[in-house]
């Protein structure tokens, strides 16, 4: 679901072109196990900044590294670390620094657009001074901003704020979708079959069709069905039953392939709950007793043997 406009409100987010944008906000969580990765990489960068101005003094005559050199070397040295550095990375990379990257997540305008380098370099501003590392009162702007970004509708910190930007994640769920049912008759047929031969991208393909046969007219709806199931026959080296139907005989197929996969996870799940009990979660992992309902009187027949699966995680 869209999250709401900037203030809190119930609009949802509207780009320049007058498009909603769908998109889900990082939240303290994820954006903290960013910041851990983002920190231990700016401690590389201090590491090498100290090693390269102890070999510049060590290189230079006696008496010009004093006091006031070294001094301005470590005001460079924390500019370019902790302003230069991050600055950079998420303007050359939309948004994307090394623990965002990891982490899944990008920094956009509030509008859901692309950062620029003033956006980049006013969070990080902010950020220095009052976030990270927090140059003034860092216990106390640290609650601040910790409690801003928890208590704002999009999860948005005080550079957020000052930049007209949020964190999003670029990794969204998929939502639940239409899984092949087993038709009752070809059963017995389907578990006798060697599926070994079926890639992943020709499965994939035909759930696809099978998911959207409903709005594929005739003739191209025969068409792609008796493809698909002369690829799939290839693949398994197994010609249907006579009198089967494309549709049906794909379905069937990708039910059992189903099937299969899901013993495979109960089975490694269970083995991992006898050896780290509570980490198995098997009740994620149930083998179907029987398949989704199949409706051979249905209206539309395309479909038959495609049903919407309901909340059940594979």
């Amino acid at each position: 679901m869209a999250v709401p406009a900037t203030g809190g409100s119930d609009e949802p987010i509207v780009n320049g072109e007058a498009v909603e944008v769908d998109v889900r906000p990082a939240r303290v969580g994820s954006r903290g196990l960013a910041l851990i990765i983002d920190i231990a990489m700016q401690l590389v960068f201090v590491l090498l900044t100290v090693m390269l101005i102890g070999i510049g003094t060590s290189v230079l005559p006696p008496g010009v590294a004093d006091g006031a050199f070294m001094q301005a070397a470590f005001t460079i040295g924390v500019i370019l670390v902790f302003i230069a550095y991050p600055t950079i990375a998420e303007t050359l990379t939309n948004g994307r620094s090394i623990g965002k990257r990891a982490m899944g997540l990008r920094v956009v305008r509030v509008d859901g657009g692309p950062i620029r380098l003033r956006h980049a370099l006013t969070r990080t501003l902010v950020g220095v001074a009052v976030e990270w590392p927090g140059l003034l009162f860092p216990p106390l702007t640290w609650a601040v901003a910790l409690t801003t970004m928890i208590f704002s509708p999009q999860g948005r910190r005080l550079g957020d704020q000052a930049a007209g930007t949020f964190v999003i994640h670029e990794r969204s769920p998929a939502p639940w979708g239409w899984v092949p049912s087993m038709p009752p008759q070809l059963a017995g047929w389907a578990a006798e079959l060697d599926l070994s031969g079926l890639d992943d991208e020709l499965a994939l393909a035909t759930r696809h069709y099978l998911a959207r046969a409903g709005e594929i007219r005739q003739p191209q709806n025969g068409r792609f069905a008796h493809t698909l199931a002369q690829e799939v026959a290839e693949k398994i080296s197994q010609t249907p039953p006579p009198g089967t139907p494309p549709w049906m005989f794909l379905s069937a197929v990708l039910a059992e392939r189903r099937r299969r996969a899901g013993r495979r996870v109960h089975t490694t799940r269970a083995l991992t709950q006898r050896i780290w009990p509570g980490f198995g979660r098997l009740d994620w992992a149930q083998p179907a007793v029987t398949d989704p309902t199949w409706d051979p009187a249905g209206a539309n027949r395309p479909l038959l043997g495609v049903v919407k699966e309901e909340g059940r995680p594979l």
